[in-house]
């Protein structure tokens, strides 16, 4: 298998007008037989009434006067603008992800077919039954078992960015427990049916980094002694932590950090961000220890002007073995693309290549059954690419030579995404659970398990 490969071209959205076996090659595409169920599933979360998204896209009225726009968009496939905000390429690596909404090539097909045909409604009878909405609940992964309120805060219309430390506040926490899962909402006052956009327009915090201390006998917070949380980004995803592997919220913690970004949104706004965590069972123990491998370089990036498909690399080696739970690339306004290999001796493997909007941020958890498992000594490799023209739209000035550094109009390039460490017995067995749940044999492969089928003792010989 190819490890790197070169930035996709997009697909002519013309070529999107046949549609594939299984929406049928004679029977008329409809709104209600086969666009509204493809709705259901990937939009209408965020594009209803309330919702996240700009304009609702629940019935055929709402949906109709869109369609051109519809097929745009999703025709995007996986780069910036895409809808649903999707990017992991599905012609290389491994593709089996959790919560996956993206839209298969069959789904995008019907959807041109549809709106270059007229947009015929159909029979009201085809239609799936509605969708019921609550808006009571916020939380993607599941109600919280615990809910930190952060300080409210507020930003003024017209005024420039703002990074730096908010206010620091207990979690109340009473007791140690080990949590499954973390998800951070934004909570402010702005009124949805007057924003413009779907990211700027509705929401203050594009990011914040943070992490969980204890204040000592002096009343001094120690910050630094355990690893960052999960960065918070717009647009984010839910954070599940591999079921072996729960973090630990201490009794008596505070959250704090020293790194928030504050934007605009175009309107006088006060907002708050709630951290929501799910936890184990109270005799929970953790099978596996976190890796908090981060391969990347944030230091001497230099991205020159007016120039498209320039390319920036990091490396990191694995110490120990390592299963991958997910990728979260990591970049800013020039960033398009990035691919993530593993190099094993004289193998070398594309993981997964993504591509990459700076204002919908997207971590991508792989499935139980493709997390890759990665011995130590292996090498993980990453590239970026990245678009500093007139041709991205969220560059501000393309004339500009860009570096690292916090702001958007710097540069970042890191993999965040989340890893466990292994032991020799604990890697064995992985692999072995692998083998069985994939049936895998001696002549199959599977990416991101270059040991999975290597006989794990070789023959010693006859015996007299």
């Amino acid at each position: 298998m190819k490890s790197i490969v070169k930035s996709l071209v997009l697909t002519p959205i013309i070529s999107l007008a046949v549609p594939t076996i299984g929406f049928g090659q004679s029977d008329e595409i409809t709104f209600h037989k086969d666009i509204q169920p493809i709705l259901q599933r990937s939009c209408q979360n965020c594009h209803r009434s309330g919702g996240a998204g700009p304009m609702p896209l629940v019935n055929y009225e709402e949906v109709a006067p869109f369609a051109g726009l519809i097929e745009y968009k999703t025709g995007l496939r996986d780069r910036a603008g895409t809808m649903p905000p999707w990017y992991v390429e599905k012609d290389i690596g491994i593709q089996d992800f959790k919560a996956d909404v993206s839209l298969s090539d069959e789904e995008i097909a019907a959807i041109s077919t549809w709106a270059r045909n007229g947009v015929p409604e159909g029979d009201s009878a085809d239609a799936p039954e509605p969708l019921a909405f609550d808006d009571s609940i916020k939380w993607r992964a599941g109600e919280p078992d615990f809910v930190v309120k952060l300080a409210e805060t507020t930003k003024l219309a017209g005024t420039s960015d703002w990074w730096g430390e908010i206010e620091s506040v207990p979690t109340g926490m009473t007791e140690d427990r080990y949590v499954k899962s973390v998800e951070i909402v934004e909570v402010n006052d702005i009124d949805t049916t007057k924003a413009a956009g779907t990211v700027g327009g509705r929401y203050i915090f594009h990011h914040m980094l943070w992490g969980a201390g204890q204040v000592d006998e002096d009343g001094r917070l120690a910050r630094g002694l355990e690893a960052p949380w999960p960065v918070h980004e717009v647009g984010r995803n839910a954070d599940i932590f591999d079921e072996g592997a729960g973090r630990l919220l201490k009794a008596d913690s505070w959250i704090y950090s020293d790194s928030v970004h504050l934007h605009a949104s175009g309107v006088d706004t006060t907002g708050h961000l709630e951290i929501g965590f799910r936890f184990h069972p109270r005799d929970y123990q953790p099978k596996y220890r976190g890796s908090f491998v981060v391969t990347g370089n944030s230091v001497d990036i230099s991205v020159v002007p007016n120039q498209d498909q320039q390319e920036l690399h990091a490396y990191s080696v694995l110490n120990q073995h390592t299963k991958i739970i997910a990728f979260e690339p990591h970049l800013h306004a020039p960033g398009e693309r990035m691919c993530l290999e593993m190099i094993w001796g004289h193998q070398r493997e594309t993981l997964s290549c993504v591509g990459y909007d700076h204002n919908w941020v997207r971590t991508y958890q792989f499935a139980d059954h493709a997390q890759p498992l990665i011995p130590r000594g292996a090498i993980l490799h990453i590239t970026g690419y990245m678009n500093n023209t007139e041709n991205n739209l969220n560059i501000p000035d393309p004339r500009n030579w860009q570096g690292s550094g916090n702001a958007s109009t710097s540069n970042m390039f890191l993999d965040l995404g989340l890893k466990v460490s292994l032991t020799e017995t604990q890697f064995l067995e992985e692999m072995e659970e692998r083998r069985n749940v994939l049936n895998l044999g001696r002549n199959d492969h599977v990416i991101g398990c270059p040991l999975c089928t290597v006989p794990l003792v070789a023959p010693s010989g006859t015996e007299d």
